[in-house]
């Protein structure tokens, strides 16, 4: 008789079910697993084997062989260790054989019997769902699997627990849904004194989702200024919050935790690479593009990040998806996100302070800012220049408004271009401003008379590219939605043209 347990593959957030077959035949004593798996799945033989000695079960005196179908897809993971051992009881005759006929399981297993939490939990139930089969996962993840919808789940501690349920002598606890622990407290904009310029363009930022360029010198506050955006963002919503989730779950970052509503914020340090930061690595994981997905890729010291990681995030800035091509792996990740930079002007950083300034200016500043190619810098919507901040404005008392306000601001423009794409179909409809294109742009952002001749004489003057002149569109939409006009006046376009970067000279 051979045993077969349904489990799945993960690519990417996408899955592949899995048929694990184990046989037991006659012959010498061996525990083979076939179907390319990897060094994780290949060690699950001496997991299964302790796990099933803890429940006072002993691996028959047989020839064991577990064939993961389709046998030419590579098997990565620890999840398959549940899977294998249920094909075990099946085919010793401890559970009935049909017992299994209905559902998906995955779970790394404990020498101790324990079902351990795995990486993927969630889009293995959105699977299970597909396929109209129950789902068997680690008691820990019940709740990041009831995310998934209606569906039978049984979310086992360990082997005993799970074997009881199946026979019909125990049965386990339903799981509900479980929310990650709220943010607390976030920083708030009321804690930053002067910069009133550069708040303005982190509300236009947070409000259509526009990509964001803070230049300026060392302790202006432009890292004070990106940890705040945080807190003018609205939450997401339940469809932007289960996308981020899958992504999350398939990194192994939602072990112990729930879904959050809160957007990511990813901060990496300038030394990273590629691959950490648009995915990849042996098992094409996702990258910090990807991990920030609906939510806010910060990048500080722009220019002392590698220069082909940076030029590897022009595609997913453009597309909003990260392709992760590898020999064994060709994954695509969701990686739709709001770019938050911050630069020094040159290397010194007091490029426009002659007392402080090196001797080379303006010429370090050129070849600083040259090591960010022109079609990185042409991607991002906003670019504004922090200034130092002066003594007397840090003596002076908080300002009234924090990001309480701010954030209502938001919300309102948030909310009337939510209420603008409603009527589009799902697959074309834009979220925020940031992602109207096409024809969707022309119909939301065409200027009066004197705001296109303004932008028109503008984009002719600043050499401006086609995406450049879009992007001003776009910006000028946010504003106009700021100020609750259904039309793109003169002032919003000039205002838009103001946060385009001009490039220094020599």
């Amino acid at each position: 008789m051979v045993a077969h347990v349904t489990t799945v593959a993960f690519h990417g957030i996408d899955t592949m079910p899995i048929d694990v077959q184990v046989q037991l035949t006659s012959g010498l004593p061996s525990f083979a697993v076939v179907g390319l798996p990897d060094k994780a799945v290949a060690e699950s033989r001496e997991r299964v084997r302790g796990a099933l000695a803890a429940i006072g079960l002993a691996l028959p005196p047989k020839r064991i062989t577990v064939n993961l179908s389709p046998a030419d897809v590579q098997k990565e993971g620890s999840h398959f260790d549940l899977p294998i051992a249920l094909g075990m009881l099946v085919a010793m005759e401890a559970i009935p054989s049909d017992a299994l006929d209905g559902y998906l399981a995955l779970g790394e297993l404990g020498l101790d019997g324990r079902i351990a939490p795995v990486a993927g939990v969630l889009p293995a139930a959105m699977a299970a769902i597909g396929m109209d089969k129950a789902l068997i996962c680690p008691a820990a993840q019940g709740g990041e699997a009831a995310w998934a919808g209606e569906m039978e789940i049984a979310a086992a501690p360990d082997l005993i627990a799970l074997i009881n349920h199946l026979n019909g002598s125990q049965m386990m606890a339903v799981p509900t849904p479980k929310l990650a622990p709220p943010p607390g407290e976030l920083p708030d904009l009321a804690d930053i004194k002067g910069q009133e310029t550069a708040k303005r363009a982190l509300e236009i930022a947070a409000a259509g989702g526009h990509n964001l360029l803070l230049m300026g010198p060392p302790g202006a506050g432009k890292s004070m200024l990106a940890s705040r955006l945080p807190g003018i963002l609205p939450p997401m919503s339940a469809t932007e919050a289960l996308e981020v989730s899958m992504i999350h779950s398939v990194a192994g970052l939602m072990i112990d935790s729930g879904l959050s509503h809160a957007r990511p914020f990813r901060d990496p340090h300038h030394s990273s690479s590629t691959p950490a930061l648009v995915g990849g690595g042996q098992r094409a994981k996702p990258g910090e593009v990807s991990l920030a997905h609906n939510g806010v890729l910060f990048l500080d010291e722009l220019p002392e990040f590698q220069r082909g990681a940076l030029e590897s995030l022009r595609q997913p800035l453009e597309t909003g998806r990260a392709v992760v091509a590898r020999v064994n792996a060709h994954v695509t990740y969701p990686a739709r996100v709001q770019l938050i930079a911050a630069m020094n002007p040159c290397r010194c950083g007091h490029l426009d302070d002659p007392d402080l300034a090196c001797s080379r200016a303006p010429r370090c500043a050129l070849d600083y800012q040259a090591k960010i190619s022109g079609p990185l810098f042409d991607r991002i919507d906003l670019s504004i220049d922090v200034p130092a901040v002066r003594a007397s404005d840090l003596s002076r008392p908080p300002p009234a408004e924090g990001s309480k306000e701010v954030a209502a601001r938001v919300a309102a423009a948030r909310a009337l271009q939510t209420a603008r794409f409603a009527s589009l179909p799902e697959a074309q409809r834009p979220r925020t401003n940031a992602m109207a294109d096409g024809k969707i742009l022309e119909d939301i952002a065409t200027p009066d008379a004197e705001g296109r001749k303004l932008l028109t004489d503008a984009a002719d003057r600043l050499k401006l590219s086609a995406r450049g002149y879009h992007r001003v569109l776009r910006v000028a939409r946010t504003l106009a939605d700021l100020d609750n006009s259904p039309t793109l006046r003169r002032l919003h376009i000039a205002e838009a043209l103001s946060y385009r970067r001009v490039q220094v000279r020599g």
